[in-house]
């Protein structure tokens, strides 16, 4: 069955990223969607030795599959000090071990933001050069500055022009779903 996977890069049970993302999601009706919280995926840092000695968890094997399956991905990364978290590129390690082109032909939609005025737009950068080298296909990006701000629980993205910028990234992303 056709879907989208959708998940923060970020393991907080408070994300922001995730809060974005589940709204993100909520607005797609035509194309059934996975949400998957990472609050609940942890994983151990990664090493060559865990590797080894441990080998790969039904877990990380289980979110290869849902990649795998997936017809695109919607993805909000969190930033801590200019980059993407610890966490996100963690995930990032430990599923490229499985296969280095594991989101190969995959659309993705990129989300960040953070509680200040750039919105996490490092993170935003440096992850999407980083899911490029995975075989990932970037089709839209969005950054939401200032979250507290901008974002409400029950009304999603208040401010008119960010949620017009928000709806146009979506838009184009399933457009590159169906095509």
């Amino acid at each position: 069955m056709a879907y989208i996977l959708a998940f923060a890069g970020s393991n907080s049970s408070t994300s922001i990223n995730y809060k974005l993302v589940k709204y993100t999601a909520s607005l797609i009706e035509d194309v059934p969607v996975k949400l998957m919280d990472m609050a609940h995926c942890p994983f151990p840092m990664f090493s060559e030795d865990h590797e080894r000695e441990q080998g790969y968890s039904n877990a990380l094997r289980e979110i290869m599959k849902d990649i795998r399956q997936a017809d695109g991905l919607l993805i909000s990364v969190n930033e801590h000090n200019g980059a993407p978290s610890s966490y996100f590129k963690n995930l990032l390690d430990w599923l490229s071990r499985l296969d280095r082109r594991f989101m190969a032909d995959k659309h993705i939609l990129l989300l960040a933001t953070s509680g200040g005025k750039r919105g996490a737009i490092g993170a935003l950068g440096h992850a999407e050069q980083l899911l490029t080298r995975f075989g990932a296909e970037i089709t839209a990006t969005f950054s939401l500055p200032l979250f507290h701000d901008h974002f409400s629980e029950s009304d999603g993205i208040v401010n008119a022009q960010l949620a017009k910028e928000h709806k146009e990234a979506l838009a184009h992303f399933m457009e590159s779903i169906h095509s």
